[in-house]
């Protein structure tokens, strides 16, 4: 995932350390990553992924094909938002 998104010229890492959910989106608001994109067994099994805001607001399930676009037309934009 990390792969395709960089491949198409986004940023992006992935927190692989041995912690809780909760605490990897926590660390990522107060790191104030834009975008998080949460991959557990659920969404591999289903091919998408979740998508939270600095925020805290979840905005569901995506295809990493659509995330991938959005993001993409929001730096084209200019703007800051997936909605």
């Amino acid at each position: 995932m990390v792969k395709h998104l960089s491949d198409n010229g986004i940023r992006a890492t992935a927190d692989i350390k041995n912690e809780r959910m909760n605490a990897k989106i926590r660390d990522a608001q107060l790191k104030k990553i834009p975008y998080m994109l949460v991959v557990g067994d659920k969404e591999i099994e289903q091919r998408t992924v979740s998508t939270r805001t600095r925020a805290g607001a979840d905005l569901g399930a995506l295809t990493i094909e659509e995330i991938t676009t959005k993001i993409i037309a929001i730096a084209d934009s200019k703007t800051d938002s997936l909605t």
